[in-house]
């Protein structure tokens, strides 16, 4: 009966033991599965894809006041620096004469840095690529192609940006050292609303009567799982002989422009 009895008292310890030794296989497995957290890449590369009703720049149709199909990529690093491209379908070229051009291509670079809390700046270049187009055999235009350096100031939500193009504007003859001044807001209105309002100044050198101030005010919402849509109203005080279709419609006129996009 001793022996028993010692058997008996030293069964709850074991039990103990063996419980610990169990939990602690099991903390190790769980440590052994999960392993240590994924390191976050440096870098981030996103696409997108959309439509609008009539692509504007800097408050001009670009596509004959009709709707027009976009798409581009784009390129983060973490240090600030970032390159992309995005393509859009048009028709100015066409409008202008010309016997191809039908889309434009953009290949931007730059890089983005902050200063201080409220400060951030942006310093890029950007080519317009039009494949294929034919406007320089047009008589009285350059070559479309065009180049531009680009610098923004943003305070909070106030952004303040000039562009000095590098060659002919959009083929213009005559035209490089072109600038665009351009200044905006963004206002975070809450649930994925945003309202910018915009105002521009586009001077184009060695021929003033092609100058002309855009303006806009474009309502944005974000619905998520990266689908938003946009409505601009957009509108100019551009010559309106100077910027119109064959078929003499202003473009720069003043209308509601809307777009949807989606990112991924």
């Amino acid at each position: 009966m001793a022996s028993n009895a010692k058997h008996l008292n030293l069964l709850p310890i074991a039990l103990l033991a063996l419980a610990a030794g169990s939990a602690q296989a099991q903390t190790d497995g769980d440590a052994v599965a999960t392993g240590p957290a994924a390191a976050t890449p440096p870098y981030t590369l996103a696409f997108n894809i959309g439509a609008v009703t009539d692509y504007r720049y800097r408050g001009i149709s670009q596509s004959h006041l009709d709707p027009a199909l976009q798409g581009g990529v784009d390129f983060t690093h973490a240090s600030g620096f970032y390159l992309g491209a995005w393509a859009s379908s048009i028709r100015w070229i066409k409008d202008a004469g010309a016997t191809d051009g039908s889309m434009e291509l953009d290949l931007y670079g730059g890089y983005r840095g902050q200063i201080g809390k409220d400060w951030s700046y942006d310093l890029g270049y950007l080519r317009y690529q039009y494949p294929g187009n034919t406007l320089g055999r047009v008589n009285g235009f350059a070559d479309a192609n065009t180049d531009e350096l680009y610098a923004a100031l943003t305070w909070r939500i106030v952004t303040l940006k000039y562009s000095d193009s590098l060659s002919d504007l959009f083929g213009t003859p005559n035209s490089r050292n072109s600038g665009y001044l351009d200044l905006s807001a963004n206002f975070d209105l809450g649930g994925g609303w945003s309202l910018v309002p915009h105002v521009g100044r586009q001077t184009v050198a060695n021929n003033g009567a092609l100058s002309y101030t855009d303006y806009a005010l474009t309502l944005g919402r974000d619905f998520g799982h990266g689908l938003s849509a946009s409505l601009a109203v957009i509108g100019t005080d551009a010559n309106q002989t100077l910027y119109a279709t064959p078929q003499g419609r202003f473009t720069g006129r003043t209308a509601l422009v809307a777009g949807v996009k989606y990112s991924f």
